[in-house]
């Protein structure tokens, strides 16, 4: 222990000779025998509270420095080995931190925390680029170290860097340093804090980290800080949803969604409140897939905002399937209405022309050339109608409305193989199966209905009913599946 003892206080005098001398290349090789032996973690328990203050000095003292730099319009390449010693501090205050209560406490009490925000703070907004990413992620590296498992030092580092600095550094043109950034939030973040998101002054911090979700996919930490913090709350959502373009908003609804497809899913955390609030969106913007039938495709704005209905449409769809905490959208203001309409409207500018909107048979593989493979409406009628379904499931008021709605016979004319709509035909004969089940009303209605279009009513005998013709009108009887 004498042993280890005596190289402590080398190691110490070392750093503190570090602030009495210019900085040479030695210096740098202190340092780094500082950093290798604070792996160990013998070292790192036992290292004196001397060693710290002196790197905290030399830590401050190279800020002064290139601040000074700075400030006289001099290139940082000329301060290079004060960027290598910046570098060096930052990678030693990490590995002391490495599970250890002690040294986070430590370090804490004696101002790293401030000092190295203020140094980082410098560095990422520094014009030169030379040199200063090597620090930057040290400097990162060494917060995620510090904030883990120790609530104080996740107050003080949130408290000091939020919102400003920590979009800064989510910002930096450097993967990596975005990458240990998102880490820092995600391992900072508590409920309180994602409250503090949805304030209008601090919004654009989660608005950077979804966009981070759409452009750097690869991402882990902004897609965890999306899921498990972001979407659990109804009110940052709104906010977000409300400040981000279409094509922003498609990147949360896909994550929402994904969300909702997990596996043990059932209690997913999504509010009930970002239930209601999407499907208000959807009602109030539907109509701007309308527009899509005119060829106005071709625009990115008409495109974005028709895809972000379409992809509200996916979630609702989601919600309202096997998700018992989201039925009570079944009985969410004229949901069931707009539906109904949007899917009766769809159907008839499909069939008034050829339109994006208008049912195919091109069942071709190829690839490239095939254009219903790349049409931005595919399965959105069979979505709206498996949308009607499930609102439909066990709900008599619904399966009435859709029967006093005349969506009936709308959905039976969409039970044809459609390639633009694939699975359509299934989605239709599940709904008619949720609008027949108790209601001898509705399945009166089908028995006396006249032939509208050519449909596979013959599929209905999977679910126990049988369409018989007779002079032009259908009868529906029910049969034994087996039979």
């Amino acid at each position: 222990m004498a042993a280890s003892t005596d190289s402590d206080l080398d190691i110490s005098a070392s750093i503190a000779g570090i602030l009495s001398e210019e900085h040479s290349p030695e210096h740098l090789q202190v340092l780094k025998k500082f950093t290798a032996a604070l792996r160990d973690k013998e070292y790192r328990d036992a290292v004196e509270e001397e060693a710290f203050s002196s790197l905290l000095k030399v830590l401050s003292r190279l800020r002064d420095e290139l601040l000074a730099v700075s400030c006289d319009d001099q290139d940082l390449r000329s301060v290079a080995l004060q960027l290598q010693l910046t570098a060096e501090c930052f990678r030693a205050q990490r590995n002391a931190c490495v599970q250890s209560t002690r040294n986070q406490s430590l370090l804490r009490e004696l101002g790293f925390i401030d000092v190295s925000l203020k140094h980082m703070s410098f560095l990422q907004t520094t014009e030169s680029r030379d040199g200063i990413f090597e620090p930057l992620r040290c400097g990162i590296q060494f917060l995620g170290n510090m904030s883990v498992g120790n609530q104080t030092c996740k107050d003080d580092i949130w408290q000091q860097s939020f919102p400003n600095l920590l979009l800064q550094l989510l910002s930096v043109d450097d993967e990596k340093a975005v990458s240990y950034a998102s880490m820092v939030l995600h391992t900072c973040l508590d409920e309180a804090k994602v409250e503090e998101l949805s304030d209008p002054q601090n919004i654009h911090l989660a608005l950077k980290v979804m966009e981070l979700c759409r452009t750097q996919p690869d991402l882990d930490w902004t897609v965890l800080i999306a899921t498990q913090y972001f979407l659990k709350s109804s009110a940052l959502v709104e906010s977000m949803y409300s400040g981000m373009s279409h094509h922003e908003r498609v990147t949360l609804l896909e994550l929402l969604s994904a969300q909702l497809q997990e596996e043990d899913s059932e209690e997913c955390g999504i509010p009930s409140n970002v239930a209601r609030f999407l499907a208000t969106s959807f009602q109030e913007g539907c109509g701007a897939v309308l527009t899509l039938a005119t060829g106005s495709a071709s625009s990115d704005e008409v495109l974005q905002e028709a895809l972000t209905v379409i992809s509200l449409l996916d979630v609702l769809c989601e919600m309202t399937s096997d998700h018992r905490q989201f039925m009570f959208l079944q009985d969410h203001p004229d949901l069931l209405g707009t539906t109904v309409e949007l899917l009766r409207q769809v159907h008839a500018i499909g069939k008034a022309s050829k339109n994006i909107f208008s049912a195919a048979q091109s069942f071709s593989f190829s690839g490239d050339g095939d254009p219903a493979s790349q049409s931005p409406v595919i399965s959105f009628k069979a979505h709206l109608i498996r949308l009607i379904g499930n609102l439909c499931y066990s709900n008599t008021d619904n399966q009435n409305k859709v029967r006093d709605l005349e969506g009936i016979p709308l959905i039976l004319d969409n039970c044809n193989i459609d390639s633009n709509n694939p699975f359509i035909s299934q989605w239709a004969i599940f709904t008619i199966r949720n609008l027949l089940e108790h209601n001898t009303q509705n399945q009166e209605q089908i028995a006396a209905l006249e032939r509208r279009g050519t449909a596979d009513y013959s599929a209905l005998r999977e679910l126990g009913f049988l369409v018989e013709e007779r002079d032009g009108s259908l009868l529906l009887k029910t049969v034994r599946k087996d039979s």
